[in-house]
């Protein structure tokens, strides 16, 4: 098992790795909408989905992997009525790939984001 770190990501904000690399998969912790300083990235939902899947592509290619290599992500959506403009801007970073997925609606995200998104991938 090996910890993934980048600096083109924000560092995680607990006692985890951003992502662990494990048997030829890369296990991605859930990102939110910071930058890499750790600074929140505000906006409406599209915005922080795009900064999420942002971090989310720089720690896959810090653990040998991309977006074009995920088997599987989850979404956390605050509220389901965000659901449409988190999915328009998840299918401009996917584009044909089209990755197993779960999106559920949660009370409370952290730092009181709109979405987090986590993934599993297949390291190049």
């Amino acid at each position: 098992m090996k910890p993934v770190h980048t600096d083109s990501a924000p560092p995680a904000i607990g006692p985890y790795s951003q992502a662990v690399v494990a048997n030829g998969m890369v296990y991605c912790s859930g990102q939110i909408a910071m930058d890499s300083t750790g600074t929140l990235v505000g906006g409406d939902v599209a915005a922080q989905t795009r900064r999420v899947l942002t971090n989310l592509s720089a720690v896959l290619e810090a653990a040998g992997a991309s977006l074009s290599t995920v088997v599987k992500c989850t979404v956390f959506l605050t509220s389901m009525d965000d659901f449409a403009a988190m999915n328009a801007v998840y299918a401009e970073f996917f584009g044909d790939h089209r990755p197993a997925r779960a999106a559920v609606e949660v009370s409370r995200l952290p730092k009181d984001v709109d979405v987090e998104i986590d993934a599993i991938a297949v390291v190049r």
